[in-house]
Formats: structure tokens, sequence, C-alpha cells
């Protein structure tokens, strides 16, 4: 006759030990401290499950769908939603030529450290050359 191993207490402990999981007698059956931010967490703002642009499409078709079913106010209520959108992309735009006209600008001001750095160096090369030289 064969026997099977109770692995159980493996398992637990695997898991315990392994994944930081709490055990029964560690854990608080009630959260008092509602400030924490924990339980509560956002996605973060402007993250969406689709891109806005197909979000824009959507609602669109959506929007004009209700318009062709009668229903004007349903249509109105997808046409918010998609102006919203339109917003959002035309920030992210807005947003993304800051940061290239913020990095080309670094990028200038870094050849133009560069140029200063090297003009340095040169007069005190030339320093020490005249130094040595007398």
């Amino acid at each position: 006759m064969v026997t099977f191993r109770n692995n159980n207490g493996r398992r637990n402990t695997f898991r315990r030990n392994e994944r930081n999981f709490k055990s029964n007698g560690e854990r608080n059956k009630f959260n008092n401290n509602f400030s924490n931010s924990e339980n509560f967490q956002r996605k973060a703002p402007g993250r969406n499950n689709h891109n806005a642009s197909k979000l824009i499409e959507k609602y669109n078709n959506l929007a004009r769908e209700a318009l062709s079913g009668g229903d004007k106010i349903l249509s109105e209520n997808y046409f918010q939603h998609a102006d919203h959108f339109t917003r959002i992309l035309n920030e992210k735009e807005i947003q993304k030529k800051i940061i290239f006209k913020n990095q080309i600008s670094e990028n200038n001001d870094l050849s133009d450290n560069k140029e200063k750095n090297i003009e340095n160096l040169s007069e005190k090369q030339e320093k020490v050359d005249n130094k040595q030289a007398n």
C-alpha cells in the first residue's frame, strides 16, 4: 500500500517565505488606517486601456449611431466624451512639443558648454606652455 505525504506544511512555508504572504496570525481583520492610500491606488492620470485617438473614434462612432437611432441626448453625451479625449490628445501633443524644445535647448547648452570648456582648456594649456618656456 502506498502512503501519500501531506505537503500542506511545506507549501505554506514556501509561500510565506518566498512570496512574503502574511499568515493568519499576522493579518489585521479590520484596517482602521483610512489615511493609508495603499488600498485606494489609482491609475496614473491619462492612462487608459486604449489610445486617446482610438477612444475619440469610438465615441464619435457611438454618437453617430445614437443620432441615427434618434437619441439626441445619448449622442451628445458621446460627443462630449469624444471632445474630452480630443482635449487630452491635444494636451499630450503640447507636452511633447515642450519636452522636445527643452531637449533641443539642453543640447545647445551642452554644446556651448563644451566649446567654452575646450577654449578654457586651450587657454590653460597655452599658459602652462608659456611658463615652461620661461
